[in-house]
């Protein structure tokens, strides 16, 4: 089925203008938040209704077309990149807060609807949702759960997977499923911590149910400055050892946070080797008693500098430039490439030491960001996609990062999710058997393939052809597509 074919198929129900076919039109759906793959996908549809999707999955199903599902496209992957042959299903007009339920405490939604706006609905009832990746003002639910996303202040609430009740999804061949439930279990297998992160391979969220939590009576930040990488991260090693589990704690190193303070002038110490920023919450006088001992421990780890935040403002300042790191990166390098390995806490200096070698071996920048407390690492490689062979250069140099997180008993991802950036890895990261296992499960959802294609899960034959690691005897890493 062509372009053409497809198009005249889905507007017999849908609105002209919710499907899209002219190169001009599709042009802005060629990539997600990583942009170094582009790829113009056949039609894009963008239904408004829960029966809109159904209908048009039911028909890709029958044409056999490939289809990859969509949300604001901020995913930083290529989870969202498209299939040159099939449909791209935009999700974003899904976007109605269904209920909130401030005595269940809990919010259903569409699949489209912002993950800051969730927070924003529930305010008035004195709640809020804690996951908060740093692109919430413009990330949806839906995609949130494709990636299992977590954000700041996922060390003390847990990632999306902990903080959802149920799912409505839409099969490859157009039913709907019934995921978990409005309890704090579900009979049968844990479907939903499959569906969570599973990257658009197994169905299409539709809608989600997830838990709100009231908000703090008060929150307080240790903004610690070091004269020293590693002493840094022993710093969140001793804050874990004492027994602290902090709302948030977030290290970024001195590019990170020069680059940051011209943008975004946050108030830190520019001439510290790292900052570490760790939030404690919850009633005053439990706040008091944990910065006091957040703070002795900084001292004693070696900080050279501590502030604390005077009152909310100075506190939503010093997030403000944390969460920021990556536009911030924007604006001292044509191009960056963010990584996302996961490490156990114990060597988070040593891989901080180990990607600084790397920095310089490569003779490329990379800027030190992330959810330090969880030891999930967000690497962001500067590099000039104008200068030829510089983007082969940085993706060994971000494999290399990555490996270094297996060798260390870590993952190769912790929320940004596999997509096509870390595919090859997945060869590194898991045994024949274990990949034969995860092809088994997409098979069980959907048997013929068509759920947003080879992105993940490599194939058997891929990991034999491209071997284990990332150089891949010179060969480049996806020749098919356009490269930036």
């Amino acid at each position: 089925m062509n372009a053409f074919e497809l198009a005249a198929q889905l507007r017999a129900f849908l609105p002209s203008e919710a499907v899209l076919h002219e190169i001009e039109d599709v042009r802005p759906y060629e990539c997600d938040g990583l942009s170094a793959y582009r790829q113009l996908p056949m039609v894009v549809a963008l239904p408004r209704t829960e029966e809109e999707v159904v209908e048009i999955v039911r028909r890709c199903h029958a044409a056999n077309v490939p289809i990859v599902a969509r949300g604001a496209g901020t995913g930083l992957s290529g989870g969202a990149l498209p299939h040159s042959e099939g449909l791209l299903l935009s999700l974003a007009k899904l976007k109605r807060i269904l209920e909130i339920d401030p005595v269940a405490r809990t919010a259903c939604v569409q699949p489209g609807v912002r993950n800051l706006a969730i927070s924003e609905a529930a305010a008035p009832h004195g709640l809020y949702y804690a996951p908060d990746p740093s692109s919430q003002i413009a990330c949806t639910i839906g995609g949130n759960v494709a990636e299992n996303s977590g954000g700041v202040h996922c060390l003390k609430y847990g990632l999306t997977v902990h903080n959802i009740l149920h799912l409505r999804v839409v099969t490859i061949e157009g039913d709907i499923l019934e995921i978990g439930s409005d309890g704090l279990d579900a009979p049968g297998y844990d479907l939903l911590a499959l569906m969570s992160g599973s990257e658009g391979m197994l169905g299409i969220v539709t809608e989600v149910t997830v838990k709100l939590i009231p908000r703090p009576e008060k929150a307080q930040v240790v903004l610690a400055a070091f004269g020293d990488v590693r002493a840094a991260g022993n710093a969140v090693a001793n804050v874990i050892a004492a027994g602290i589990i902090p709302a948030g704690m977030e290290m970024m190193d001195q590019i990170t946070t020069r680059a940051v303070e011209e943008f975004i002038h946050a108030g830190y110490n520019l001439e510290a080797a790292a900052i570490l920023l760790c939030e404690s919450d919850g009633g005053a006088e439990e706040v008091a008693g944990e910065v006091r001992q957040i703070n002795d421990i900084m001292m004693k780890s070696g900080a050279i500098d501590i502030r604390i935040s005077r009152d909310e403002v100075e506190r939503l300042r010093f997030w403000a430039g944390r969460k920021a790191a990556f536009p911030a990166a924007g604006r001292i390098s044509p191009d960056y490439y963010c990584m996302d390995g996961t490490i156990p806490r114990k060597n988070l200096a040593s891989i901080l030491s180990g990607i600084e070698a790397l920095s310089a071996e490569y003779g490329l920048r990379c800027m030190n960001v992330f959810h330090a407390g969880d030891g999930n690492l967000h690497p962001l490689i500067l590099y000039d996609a104008n200068r030829p062979g510089e983007l082969e250069l940085t993706e060994e140099f971000g494999a290399r990062i990555l490996q270094m997180c297996i060798d260390a008993g870590g993952t190769i991802t912790g929320e940004h999710g596999v997509g096509v950036e870390k595919i090859n890895q997945m060869c590194a990261q898991f045994k024949p058997g274990e990949l034969e296992m995860f092809h088994a499960i997409k098979a069980a959802f959907d048997p013929s393939g068509l759920l947003n294609p080879g992105k993940a899960v490599p194939t058997l034959r891929r990991c034999a052809e491209h071997g284990a690691m990332h150089v891949h005897q010179g060969k480049e890493k996806f020749p098919e597509l356009p490269r930036f």
